[in-house]
């Protein structure tokens, strides 16, 4: 039989570390659309902001150069500075006409304008959920409102209320891939308007919902993955039986625990799915069940230990994806009957 065990680098190297599509499918239609495209457009977000970096303004030249609609780069700039609509709201109109601010050595100015002598909104940036599913050229609204995220927190000059400042600094991340990504992995779900009201309990709800819809189409029937606890598998001293997040029964009433974890922040749970591993793997072991776990996201990869006792103390470990997911279903049928 194969082995279905990793190590936390074997499955590093089949993560897919963001959310994927397919877990935002049944949200209400236009967020999940917008969510899907962010998801989509992330790379050439990344892109823009790696590449721009000869001159403080070389983001519009190669923004132009893109085919990312410039509603939907911004879009993704405010999610990166966690700065909202109603935040720059109340920022505009600017008292000030430009922006003079130091750059990698350099003193560079920028003159405003729009944003001095009107107030901004969503909707007239184009970026709510209504108006960023369709494409918006950049217009001086938007080119002033990214050079505020960009470069307002690096003026002497400029006042913005406390707590913004320090948001609007992009502009020191330009050219630095690295630096980027490492910023989005701790904040980009974390702080996004978009998903407000999609927690990441819910998101999680929403990873394991669609685990057990794929392995019900392809186990097929004489599978029963209506249940989550395992009869006798108990870690309380009453007696009380595990919840697990599924639990896959075979024809031959071969009983599985799947556990399911994907966090794109770090995050708590990863640390206590491995606190329970050791336990769980041998209370199950005792009774010839077996335990696979389906982990991914980049704050789970961040928790090293944690994520090296899961699979130390698990028959199957895999990551999400389509591929990975048959992977697991494999596992299952191999050991079903």
């Amino acid at each position: 039989m194969a082995s279905y065990r990793r190590t936390p680098d074997q499955l590093l190297s089949h993560a897919s570390l963001y959310w994927p599509r397919e877990l935002l499918q049944g949200r209400r239609a236009d967020t999940s659309q917008l969510v899907s495209l962010l998801l989509e457009t992330q790379e050439t977000f990344l892109s823009i902001l790696s590449i721009a970096n000869r001159e403080y303004d070389s983001w519009v030249r190669v923004l132009g150069e893109t085919s990312l609609p410039a509603n939907l780069f911004l879009k993704h700039l405010m999610i990166l500075a966690d700065v909202g609509g109603e935040i720059l709201k109340r920022l505009t109109p600017l008292d000030q006409a430009s922006i003079s601010f130091n750059w990698r050595g350099c003193a560079c100015s920028y003159l405003i304008k729009s944003i001095h002598k009107r107030q901004v909104s969503n909707s007239s940036l184009r970026i709510s959920t209504r108006y960023a599913l369709k494409p918006a050229p950049l217009t001086p609204e938007i080119e002033d409102v990214v050079m505020l995220l960009f470069y307002a927190g690096l003026a002497s000059d400029f006042t913005l209320p406390e707590g913004i400042q320090d948001r609007c600094t992009v502009g020191l991340l330009l050219g630095n891939r690295a630096e980027l990504e490492r910023f989005v992995m701790q904040r980009y779900i974390l702080v996004s308007p978009i998903l407000k009201g999609a927690s990441a309990n819910e998101l999680g709800h929403e990873a394991q919902w669609y685990v057990r819809e794929f392995l019900k189409k392809r186990l097929g029937e004489g599978w029963d993955l209506s249940q989550q606890r395992i009869p006798d598998i108990s870690q309380t001293s009453d007696g009380r039986e595990i919840t697990f997040d599924i639990v896959a029964i075979s024809p031959h009433q071969r009983y599985f625990a799947i556990e399911v974890s994907f966090q794109v922040t770090t995050n708590s749970v990863i640390e206590r799915k491995a606190g329970q591993a050791q336990s769980r793997y041998e209370k199950l072991y005792e009774r010839g069940h077996k335990i696979a776990y389906i982990i991914d996201g980049a704050g789970n990869f961040e928790r090293k230990q944690a994520l090296k006792t899961i699979c130390e103390y698990s028959d199957c470990a895999v990551a999400f994806s389509p591929s990975e997911l048959e992977r697991l279903v494999e596992f299952l049928q191999e050991h079903g009957g």
